[in-house]
């Protein structure tokens, strides 16, 4: 990926940084040009479009310009403690029962405890890593309109590349809203247009009803699914967004959608995907090559993506204890990342997704910054199929699928058994061909408790855990609980208000058209 430093807005935040110093999202925006390149210059040739569209897919990945997330994005956080899919990670999977860490790094130890504040940094490092992603694709979608396109010349082949660009930097844009619509609901609203104002504050419902417009106008505009480059959006990506939203919507807006789920997952289904033979294999560094099942991942190849977070982090932070390294295909572990008691018990015996290590380790959790304590999950390796390592032994090459088609199978059956309508032979099927690819019993019938364990048994550590417990009513209240849970060693309900996180100060104090999530 080529380091392109734009004189404009937006997109030279790639290179200049978001500050989590008091400072509102708006006011990030306006930084000096740093170069005498502008993006009305660029966005002339063609030819450089591939690498500014590259960018946006870049923020998913990496947390800065430089191997090793050097001249990270955001300021005043490390850039690989401040990369998209580890933010996800950290905040959506070790809130959970899915996952604990023994680190004490600042106020890291504030997820799984659900004790976190608005001055969490990392909490508000996610806040302003989705903003950060939003400012480079509102730069390309500005520069990219039918307007713009005309007036650069853009036309035949290229117009159409163009625009099928356009249609991937869109559904970026919504799927980095919904994130915020899933994790902060009442949030700032900026796109294309705005620029010199203060944010608005856009309400859950409205934004609801955005990310659903968008993610429309997307697909309109995107490849059909499986004909794209691989590791960039087809419509099959918005669809599948679309189900997730409209799964969640309850919960989003209060209405049920249910039906839509069924719509777009059937649409999915239908358009090629089909389950790769060997569960494990989704996980390992070749899980780039014949891989039916993902739908998007997000790329990374041990040189060009050197960062701390994504793979990389998710495979070495689970090594530790007695674990040899090098049976993951890195040269050492982080010992930091564990699970719960509640999460094993979740796995018949022979179900190849509930892979755990267990020499040295206690099942219990008394100590939360104990690697010993609580057992370690296999799951990422930097181990290609046929056992030889990764291309690099610090920088993991496996591809993070963000979504795939077992997810959608679950969804399908999840919408159906909440009336939205679809055939109880094929949502058991579905759960059924999942189970069965897994070594695990088949089952005669199923129920939405049984979909619930089931996503975590398929999904674990794939960034769903939180909105699913928030969907079934368990995240937060007595009806679930889990080691650690509530800051409490047994478990214990917290707060309704801790579905959301909270909104960061720093953006509170200079934005007077904010107001702070309830309960913060």
């Amino acid at each position: 990926m080529k380091n392109i430093k734009l004189k404009k807005i937006t997109l030279a935040l790639a290179f200049l940084g978001l500050s989590l110093a008091p400072v509102s999202c708006i006011n990030d925006l306006k930084q000096e040009p740093i170069t005498d390149v502008t993006s009305a210059g660029l966005y002339k040739d063609f030819s450089k479009y591939p690498n500014l569209l590259a960018k946006l897919y870049g923020g998913l990945a990496v947390g800065g310009q430089d191997g090793g997330d050097g001249k990270g994005d955001i300021a005043d956080i490390d850039g690989g403690f401040s990369s998209y899919t580890r933010l996800l990670f950290t905040l959506n999977v070790i809130t959970t029962d899915e996952a604990v860490i023994g680190w004490n790094d600042g106020t890291l130890h504030e997820f799984h405890k659900m004790i976190w504040t608005p001055a969490n940094e990392f909490n508000n490092a996610m806040y302003y890593r989705i903003y950060t992603e939003i400012a480079f694709c509102n730069e390309f979608i500005k520069n990219t309109s039918d307007q713009m396109l005309n007036s650069n010349g853009i036309s035949g082949a290229n117009l159409s590349e163009a625009k099928a660009m356009r249609g991937e930097a869109r559904f970026l844009r919504a799927q980095s809203y919904f994130h915020l619509l899933d994790m902060y609901g009442n949030v700032p609203f900026v796109d294309e247009t705005t620029l010199g104002t203060m944010p608005k504050q856009i309400n859950r419902a409205e934004l609801f009803d955005y990310v659903e417009k968008e993610l429309k106008l997307a697909a309109d505009e995107m490849k059909d699914p499986k004909t794209n480059q691989y590791g960039r959006a087809d419509k099959a990506a918005a669809w599948t967004v679309l189900a997730k939203l409209y799964l969640n919507a309850k919960v989003y807006n209060g209405t049920d959608r249910n039906k839509d789920v069924i719509t777009y997952a059937d649409k999915v289904i239908n358009a090629g995907y089909s389950l790769k033979d060997k569960y494990e294999q989704l996980f390992l560094a070749d899980n780039h090559i014949n891989n039916p099942e993902v739908i998007l991942p997000i790329v990374y190849d041990g040189l060009k993506t050197q960062t701390n977070g994504g793979t990389s982090y998710m495979v070495h932070a689970s090594i530790g204890g007695s674990m040899n390294p090098a049976e993951f295909g890195v040269n050492g572990g982080w010992g930091g990342i564990r699970t719960t008691k509640s999460f094993v018990e979740k796995f018949e015996a022979n179900d190849n997704r509930g892979r755990f290590y267990t020499l040295g380790q206690t099942l219990e959790i008394n100590d939360l910054g104990n690697f010993n304590d609580g057992y370690a999950f296999i799951k990422y390796k930097n181990v290609k199929s046929d056992g030889t390592p990764g291309i690099h032994d610090n920088w993991v090459e496996t591809d993070l699928p963000l979504y795939r088609l077992a997810d959608v199978y679950l969804m399908y059956a999840e919408a159906y058994l909440r009336g939205g309508g679809g055939d109880a032979a094929k949502a058991l099927k579905y759960v059924n061909d999942i189970r069965t690819r897994a070594n695990a019993t088949p089952v005669n019938s199923i129920d939405l408790d049984f979909i619930l364990d089931e996503r975590s048994r398929e999904l674990s550590w794939e960034l769903t855990r939180r909105s699913d417990l928030i969907r079934f009513g368990k995240f937060t209240t007595s009806a679930y609980v889990w080691p650690w849970k509530g800051n409490n060693k047994g478990g214990t309900a917290v707060g309704d208000y801790r579905n959301l996180f909270p909104i960061p100060n720093n953006d509170l104090a200079v934005n007077p058209n904010l107001k702070q999530n309830p309960g913060y």
